[in-house]
């Protein structure tokens, strides 16, 4: 596709479904053994904290919408600085997203909130054997309790070819129009940061300092007989910037979303794929599929197929960078998988620091010791490995160091 177009995260959670008798079987994969998807209690970050949300033993600040959500990303600590504003109408509250009123996502390595001011709340949270755990809930209006509810109907498009059939990110490709409804939509499986930066950012507002050209970020189309025009969309002149937490839609907030919406995706999907072949006791196609698994998430980790970024980097809001780095596990001598860039690339050591998160933790034994083994075979400086090609001796050694230092293996 020639267009440059942003691929959409849409957190779509509906109504708890629990699957019946009767519907037993349409059940999906993930839903069978040995993934029993519904009887396996979920040990995500949000679902930890349910219960104390509804029951107030962790109250949030409810003088206003604005302040419920900032109390919110606090108590999940997200900062609001990875916030970006989506205003095409892909998403579960459709009705409530237009260019006058954006979709605000925000997140952490294993949480993803969506808001839509006057609207709900949607969460993502990544369990470690599970993959996604979908809620949503409104805001509260007073004193009342709050209510969350688990979603199953969004696995009709959270769960499809996408990610793979399994509980993971979706991404969409849209071209939205004046109201924000697609005038196009592209259903691709390609994720992550080899997307090219001209390619991204459709259906989004996009602040901040790049030199990335001819995208779809602030831009709506129209379709005539001439084919389809664009037109500009800024951020704030179709809405007021006070009713978000913070005035930004940071292109770096975007770069480290698809970043991380790729890697879950591609650990989810290997999860199941390993789990399944142990459970079946195949040794040789065991054997095959954690090879397969091992090699691309190594190569993933290593940013081996990172987009080329533009002439003179990216800037990256000053707040993000300062909270992101908040997060980091360093050596003793400081190094960190935290550490930007930002010029030639988004990190100055290249291996994702999506090691730490509950995708990559919860990755079946087996796999992940492969994985150890090939990461410590690509960053062997004495031995040219084909998944770390791209890195110098020198940054080897420190990534090595400081996957030792933080305990990563």
């Amino acid at each position: 596709m020639k267009r440059g177009i942003l691929f959409l995260l849409a957190l779509m959670p509906m109504l708890l479904v629990i699957p019946t008798a009767e519907a037993a079987k349409r059940l999906r994969d993930f839903e069978k053994p040995p993934h029993n998807y519904w009887q396996r209690a979920p040990q995500d970050r949000f679902t930890k904290i349910k219960t104390a949300l509804e029951t107030g033993k962790l109250p949030l600040d409810r003088t206003s919408e604005k302040a419920f959500v900032v109390s919110l990303l606090k108590a999940l600590e997200i900062s609001p600085a990875t916030q970006t504003l989506v205003y095409s109408t892909t998403s579960l509250q459709l009705s409530r997203i237009s260019p006058r009123n954006p979709r605000a996502l925000y997140f952490n390595e294993d949480v993803y909130v969506g808001w839509v001011p006057r609207g709900q709340i949607e969460i993502a949270s990544i369990d470690p054997a599970l993959g996604g755990i979908y809620y949503i809930f409104d805001i509260p209006r007073g004193p009342v309790p709050i209510r969350i509810e688990r979603s199953a109907r969004c696995f009709n498009c959270h769960a499809e070819f996408e990610n793979g059939r399994v509980p993971g990110l979706l991404l969409k490709s849209v071209v939205p129009g004046p109201g924000g409804g697609s005038l196009e939509s592209f259903h691709g499986d390609i994720t992550g940061h080899s997307i090219p930066l001209k390619d991204r950012f459709g259906g989004w507002h996009l602040t901040g300092k790049h030199g990335i050209t001819d995208h779809w970020g602030n831009m709506v189309g129209t379709l005539s007989p001439a084919g389809l025009k664009k037109s500009a969309n800024p951020p704030g002149r179709q809405f007021r910037w006070e009713s978000y937490t913070v005035s930004t839609s940071d292109v770096l907030a975007h770069l480290l979303h698809e970043h991380q919406i790729g890697f879950v995706n591609r650990a989810v999907k290997a999860t199941y794929e390993t789990r399944s072949a142990l459970a079946a006791g195949n040794v040789g196609e065991t054997k095959a599929i954690i090879a397969k698994y091992s090699a691309l998430l190594t190569r993933y980790l290593l940013f081996a197929d990172e987009a080329k970024f533009p002439a003179g980097g990216i800037g990256g809001d000053a707040l993000l960078k300062k909270d992101f780095a908040k997060r980091a596990r360093r050596t003793k001598a400081g190094l960190s998988l935290r550490d930007f860039d930002l010029h030639t690339r988004m990190f100055k050591h290249r291996c994702s620091y999506m090691i730490h998160s509950a995708a990559f933790t919860g990755l079946p034994a087996p796999l992940k010791q492969q994985i150890f083994a090939e990461l410590r075979a690509a960053l062997n400086p004495a031995k040219p490995h084909l998944a770390s090609a791209h890195l110098p001796d020198a940054e080897k050694r420190a990534i090595a160091a400081i996957l030792t230092a933080t305990k990563v293996w």
